[in-house]
C-alpha cells in the first residue's frame, strides 16, 4: 500500500529540515514525499537540496497553502494520502500504524489520530484536543488535528481537491464536506504528530482573519454559522488590539450580536 505525503512550504527554512527528517525515518518502504515550495527566499531552497534522496520538490511561485497541497495530491499516485506542513512533525512509526488500520478496516476512507502542540524545539507542551468522530461535534470545533490525518485516494477522485479559496480553513472545510457527504471516518487512539504552536504561525498570528474565514466558509457550506463559533469570533475580534486592553461583557454582547448578523442566527 503506498503512501503519498504532501508538504506546502514557504520559508521555513528554521523548521523543515525536522519536517523532512520525521517523514524520512517513517518505518514504511512504500513511502513518497513532495515538497511543493512557494519560492522561499530564505535557506529552505538549500535544505531540500540536501534531502535530494529522499523527497521530490520544487520550489516555484503559486497561489498559496492550499495550491500546493492541491498540486502535492495531483502529483503523487499513492493510495493512502497524508499533508504534513514545513513546521510539524510525524512521530515514529505513524505511517506504519495508520496503513496497517486502513489494510484492516478497507471500508474507512479517512482516519485521523492523536496528537501534541509542540513548541519551537520540538517538545510537546500539550495535547491536541482531538475526539472521537462525531461530525455534530465537528461542526461545533475541529476535534482532528491536520497532520494527524490520512485519507485513501478515492475520497479525491468522489469529492474533489481542497478549496482553493480558502487560506486558513481549507483542511476544516474539507474535513466537513467529507463529514456532511457521509464518508467514513475513523479516530485512531495513539499520538501521530506534533503540530507547531509559535507566535508567528498562521494560526496563532490571524486570529480574526481565520475565525472570519471559518464562519465565511460555514455561511457558504451550510447556510448559517454555528453559535460557538459566532462567539468566538467575537472574543477574538474584541482581543486584537494594541496593548491587549480588558474589554467588557456589553461589548462581547455587541460584537456577537453584530457576528449573528453577519453570519445569521443559529440553528445548531
Amino acid at each position: 500500500m503506498k503512501v503519498s505525503i504532501i508538504t506546502p512550504s514557504f520559508n521555513q527554512d528554521q523548521f523543515i529540515e525536522r519536517t523532512l527528517l520525521s517523514v524520512a525515518n517513517q518505518n514504511w518502504p512504500d513511502l513518497e514525499h513532495v515538497v511543493f515550495d512557494g519560492g522561499s527566499t530564505d535557506k529552505t531552497v538549500d535544505i531540500l537540496e540536501h534531502y535530494n534522496c529522499c523527497v521530490r520538490w520544487i520550489s516555484e511561485k503559486d497561489r498559496g497553502q492550499t495550491h500546493a497541497v492541491n498540486k502535492g495530491i495531483l502529483a503523487t499516485d499513492g493510495e493512502i494520502i497524508g499533508w504534513i506542513n514545513s513546521d510539524d512533525i510525524y512521530y515514529p512509526d505513524a505511517i506504519l500504524r495508520v496503513v496497517t488500520f486502513f489494510k484492516e478496516n478497507p471500508d474507512i476512507d479517512v482516519i485521523y489520530g492523536q496528537a501534541d502542540h509542540i513548541d519551537m524545539h520540538d517538545c510537546p507542551f500539550e495535547a491536541y484536543p482531538t475526539e472521537p468522530w462525531d461530525f455534530d461535534r465537528l461542526r461545533q470545533t475541529c476535534i482532528i488535528c491536520q497532520p494527524a490525518l490520512f485519507f485513501r485516494r478515492r475520497i479525491v477522485d468522489q469529492h474533489g481537491l481542497l478549496d482553493e479559496s480558502l487560506n486558513y480553513c481549507m483542511d476544516y472545510e474539507y474535513w466537513l464536506r467529507l463529514g456532511h457527504a457521509g464518508v467514513r471516518f475513523a479516530y485512531l487512539e495513539e499520538k501521530l504528530a506534533g503540530s507547531r504552536m509559535y507566535a508567528n504561525n498562521k494560526t496563532l498570528g490571524e486570529k480574526v482573519r481565520v475565525h472570519a474565514e471559518i464562519n465565511d466558509m460555514f455561511k457558504k457550506s451550510f447556510g448559517i454559522a454555528p453559535k460557538r463559533w459566532l462567539k468566538n469570533y467575537a472574543h477574538v475580534s474584541m482581543h486584537n488590539r494594541l496593548g491587549g486592553l480588558a474589554t467588557s461583557k456589553a461589548e462581547f454582547e455587541l460584537r456577537y450580536l453584530i457576528s449573528k448578523l453577519r453570519w445569521g442566527t443559529c440553528i445548531f
